[in-house]
């Protein structure tokens, strides 16, 4: 089981998909006029200009809980004083608090306030939530009132439905780049020398002592034997090693523009954005080496070592938007387990995945990298093949629903083809003439690919009726050649 953090981590990295939860229903008749007046508590600071695109940063360590009314006069997202005190996955029933600034959270007498009334200065039905990962909802909370239960010792209780992005952003504009802190993630090792380093402002250093990582990267290294191929001498003893490092960022962007004609009456009812992205992106550095005659299949075995978890938060102007990554990095060997082979190879370079939304095209896929290589050291003996990747896949979702995963997989290639022949002469006590002759080749390559999830439509866009594939990406270069 991974550690899920309950507070909300700073800066993040990549995305798409929506808290989906269903809930009960209640007539927003309930709520009468002057209990869905503007939080007393409210940041007065709103968007001043709407033709300004709203700021997209990392989120501070003390994130405000955002709130909408749609529907109603001011009723666009800002900052308020509410506060997320618990949440019920099951039930989809939260707690709100209205914590008035240097005050402790309010406890009434206790009594039930009927249901569907709240009062002004709280949570009421309509109004739409977003929250930074809280007690009970560790992805963080995107999230419609449907009902005012009561009041309890901790605050209002509520009810909740699922709803999206657009009904916070309505028609406003907003695009950024965010990096992952390095720091902010969870680590589960799955192999025993696994090893994690990470560098971050201010001379902070995480990691085995000599370990130098770029500020704002994330450096994962391994070292393991694999199995050897069947009939191989000792002195074929097959391993891998080397090192994945990554710098993430988080790619956001959301465009109003099929809102933007909404009136007051009309934006809870809106068609939704007229242009969305979300994507993971960030510099990409590789060493790593593979030794020996590896015990390899025509079907490739992947071996993960390493899996990453974080929950950045993106400040999207007053909204708190909570992106969850995972990061599984892996060793993946193919072939016919007759080659031995002795590389090393370095890699440099960038990558993009994610999905874009206009209203013409709907969800389509981005994937983009480019890289360099060079090798290290390169031998191949016998005739055969092995193909071998060090690689991660990626995850990314919004408020717990997944929406894009990305695989980047550069590999090595190695292939030797040739013929050994022995002649001996009649007679006892000659000796053989033995020739041989062949080539061998090494290549490089890169596969990047991955889906797009249903879980998308969290921006208000309409629903994918089935996973859309990013298509691969694939780069091969060669590396060395030679003669046998």
């Amino acid at each position: 089981m991974r550690k899920r953090p309950s507070r909300a981590l700073v800066p993040a990295l990549a995305a798409s998909a929506l808290f989906l939860a269903a809930g009960c229903s209640a007539d927003p008749g309930q709520s009468s006029a002057a209990a869905r007046t503007p939080d007393a508590g409210a940041s007065a600071t709103t968007t001043a200009n709407s033709d300004q695109p709203l700021a997209v940063a990392a989120a501070p360590a003390a994130t405000s809980t955002a709130v909408a009314r749609p529907g109603t006069a001011g009723g666009k997202a800002r900052k308020t004083s509410l506060k997320v005190k618990s949440y019920d996955s099951h039930t989809r029933r939260a707690v709100i608090s209205a914590v008035a600034k240097g005050t402790s959270s309010p406890s009434p007498t206790g009594t039930p306030t009927p249901a569907g009334t709240a009062t002004p200065g709280r949570t009421a039905v309509g109004d739409v939530i977003a929250s930074a990962p809280a007690p009970g909802a560790p992805d963080g909370l995107l999230a419609k009132v449907t009902k005012v239960i009561g009041e309890t010792a901790d605050g209002t209780e509520v009810q909740t439905a699922p709803t999206t992005l657009d009904t916070l952003l309505g028609g406003d504009d907003a695009k950024g780049t965010v990096p992952v802190d390095p720091a902010s993630f969870d680590v589960e090792r799955l192999l025993p020398d696994v090893k994690v380093s990470w560098a971050k402002t201010g001379d902070i250093h995480s990691g085995p002592e000599g370990t130098k990582v770029p500020l704002g990267s994330l450096r994962v290294d391994v070292a393991t034997k694999v199995a050897t191929a069947e009939g191989a001498p000792a002195s074929a003893d097959a391993s891998v090693s080397g090192f994945v490092q990554v710098k993430p960022e988080v790619d956001f962007s959301y465009g109003g523009g099929a809102s933007t004609a909404a009136t007051a009456a009309t934006a809870s009812t809106a068609s939704g954005p007229g242009a969305a992205y979300l994507g993971v992106s960030g510099d990409w550095t590789s060493q790593w080496a593979l030794k020996g005659r590896a015990g390899a299949t025509a079907k490739p075995i992947r071996l993960p070592f390493a899996k990453l978890h974080a929950d950045p938060v993106l400040q999207v102007g007053p909204i708190p938007v909570v992106v969850n990554l995972d990061l599984t990095c892996y060793f993946e060997i193919s072939g016919d387990g007759r080659v031995t082979v002795d590389v090393e190879q370095d890699l440099k370079g960038d990558f993009k995945a994610g999905g874009t939304f206009g209203t013409a095209a709907g969800w389509t896929p981005v994937n983009e990298s480019h890289m360099d290589s060079s090798p290290v050291r390169t031998s191949v003996t016998t005739a055969g093949s092995v193909k071998a990747a060090l690689g991660a896949q990626a995850t990314v979702g919004l408020y717990g629903a997944v929406g894009v995963t990305a695989d980047l997989a550069p590999y090595l290639r190695g292939e030797a083809a040739g013929t050994v022949t022995a002649t001996t002469p009649v007679g006892s006590g000659t000796k053989s003439d033995v020739a041989a002759s062949g080539s061998w080749a090494l290549y490089g390559g890169l596969d990047l690919s991955g889906t797009l999830q249903i879980q998308l439509a969290i921006f208000g866009t309409p629903v994918i009726q089935h996973a859309i594939p990013l298509g691969t990406l694939h780069r091969e270069w060669k590396l060395a050649d030679g003669k046998m």
